[in-house]
């Protein structure tokens, strides 16, 4: 007789692309999984940890929703229900403009047990590999994460506040509004701060670019850098180079760009 399997969802953060940045916490979801819905910026090599999971892909990028976010929410129910445990395995952290909340509140109106699993979220993540520490004393207190593009398609209101400020400021999802984004900074500011850009960070594929807010943009032109990216303005971006300096001069070449990506 076969065993009824309580429906259950688990959201889990794959972190921001690496795969060795997944927690021991979420290999173990995958690893009970009977079925995974995961999204376009996971890195595939994770899914091996599901290996007795359905796998559905259902991920969204700019202009290509293979499932629209209702669909996604109506197959975790009935996934759940059919199979069990299903495991939501979202890019980055799942509460950090993931949608994670939204998922956990229709599974919960539907009966379903729920779980979650941090993941480290790219706003943190990449810019620490890159050597951009997002606080540092007497540069900057705090640090904003904002998304680029809202749920209208629009660029956040919150980065008109975040201009003014000292803090660091990290946006996601940012690049196909980054003319829009310098504009507000020359518009609201005197001075020419440092920003970086980092795409595809944390994996063997990134690429970044370090200039400031009246040369970035010829910078990302020439350096063919899109999507998917990271935006990190502020000054503590001057002090990467210091960072790297620090490693050269305590290891060698061959570890610090083939281990640290510098």
């Amino acid at each position: 007789m076969k065993t009824l399997k309580i429906p259950k969802l688990t959201i889990v953060g794959a972190g921001p692309g690496d795969v060795e940045l997944i927690t021991l916490k979420a290999i173990k979801a995958l690893e009970s999984a009977d079925v995974v819905l995961y999204d376009a910026l996971v890195n595939e090599e994770l899914l091996e940890y599901a290996s007795n999971a359905e796998i559905v892909f259902v991920g969204k990028r700019l202009g290509c929703h293979a499932y629209t976010q209702d669909q996604i929410n109506e197959l975790i129910v009935s996934m759940a229900n059919r199979y069990g445990h299903v495991v939501r395995l979202k890019g980055g952290d799942s509460f950090v403009f993931g949608r994670g909340s939204e998922e956990i509140d229709y599974a919960v109106k539907y009966g379903l047990e729920t779980a979650v699993v941090p993941g480290i979220s790219s706003a943190l993540g990449v810019p620490a590999t890159a050597g951009i520490s997002l606080t540092q004393r007497k540069i900057a207190e705090s640090f904003w994460v904002i998304t680029g593009t809202t749920s209208n398609h629009e660029l956040s209101k919150d980065i008109h506040l975040a201009s003014k400020s000292a803090a660091t400021v990290v946006i996601l999802m940012g690049m196909h509004k980054l003319e829009e984004i310098i504009s507000i900074y020359q518009e609201n500011r005197n001075d020419d701060l440092p920003i970086a850009i980092i795409q595809n960070g944390t994996k063997n594929s990134e690429q970044k670019v370090i200039g400031t807010i009246s040369t970035i943009t010829k910078l990302v032109s020439e350096k063919n850098i899109s999507s998917p990216a990271i935006i990190v303005i502020g000054e503590v971006v001057k002090n990467t180079s210091k960072l790297t300096e620090y490693f050269q001069e305590h290891f060698d070449d061959e570890f610090i760009f083939q281990n640290l990506n510098l």
